[in-house]
């Protein structure tokens, strides 16, 4: 009963910037760490970068440097501000939450997905 919605996604020249958010609910009771992966066409899907609990972050060598995740426990939301877009970072982007649920159940879910373009 856990979901997980993506906004923010669109069409972007390259050298532009976007930022995807990503709000969890439902019977949600403790996140652990929220991350970001993406899928481009012909390829299979990568972490792009992830945020525990705690604050402590990682990048994909791709995203470092240019992208910055950052999460609010408060509204259990997790944020990916891309800037310098490149034509190769244009992917399928899904959120990502490992949890515990009310009853204490551990599982990891996945957002529906934001579509991000980037054009020349």
């Amino acid at each position: 009963q856990v979901q997980l919605v993506e906004s923010g996604g669109g069409l972007v020249q390259a050298g532009g910037s976007l930022r995807l958010s990503c709000a969890a609910s439902g019977s949600i009771f403790s996140i652990n760490h929220m991350g970001w992966y993406r899928q481009a066409p012909g390829k299979q899907r990568e972490l792009v970068a992830v945020i525990t609990s705690g604050g402590t972050t990682a990048y994909a060598a791709s995203a470092k440097g240019r992208f910055t995740i950052s999460r609010d426990n408060a509204e259990n939301t997790v944020s990916l501000q891309m800037n310098s877009l490149k034509l190769e970072d244009t992917a399928v982007y899904y959120c990502n939450a490992d949890l515990w649920d009310y009853s204490r159940s551990h599982g990891t879910y996945w957002g529906q997905g934001t579509q991000v373009t980037v054009s020349s």
